[in-house]
């Protein structure tokens, strides 16, 4: 094997190894989420985002962009939402064909009540990860990312 060819192998590696530590959080959160407050991962990871805008509203695309979805999974996960009464949609002003999203009271509260067991169930996640050899070393780094107050 070349030098190339090590460089494909560590890259891939190190790609395993990130989706098999993202598969071990994601299983726990969803299992505590969904039991816990009838929320899936991506559920949560929207009402989090709506959460944390200047007035509380993104649009479409954006919403697509912060849960990682394509932009008729979105379309679906707000549909379903908003039929639960957690977000809104509001046409935007200046442009009718812009559609905003926005968290409801309701929403709001049932994110209030997730979160604790969000950063509980991550907490404990990356604990248990850390235990794996495979796993220790991402964890690691994980832990010594900068604040997002110091970035």
């Amino acid at each position: 094997m070349g030098i190339a060819d090590d460089a494909v192998e560590i890259r891939a590696q190190g790609w395993r190894t990130l989706a098999a530590l993202h598969g071990h959080i994601e299983g726990a959160l969803e299992r505590e989420l969904t039991s816990g407050h009838g929320l899936s991962v991506v559920e949560f990871t929207v009402l989090d985002a709506l959460s944390r805008q200047d007035g509380w509203h993104m649009r479409m695309s954006q919403l697509a962009r912060a849960a990682a979805l394509s932009s008729s999974a979105t379309t679906r996960l707000v549909n379903r939402l908003e039929d639960r009464g957690l977000i809104t949609r509001i046409l935007c002003a200046d442009d009718r064909r812009g559609i905003y999203t926005e968290l409801t009271p309701s929403g709001s509260a049932l994110l209030d009540e997730a979160r604790p067991t969000h950063h509980r169930v991550l907490e404990e996640a990356l604990q248990s990860a850390a235990d794996v050899p495979e796993l220790a070393p991402l964890v690691d780094a994980l832990h010594r990312l900068p604040s997002p107050a110091a970035v």
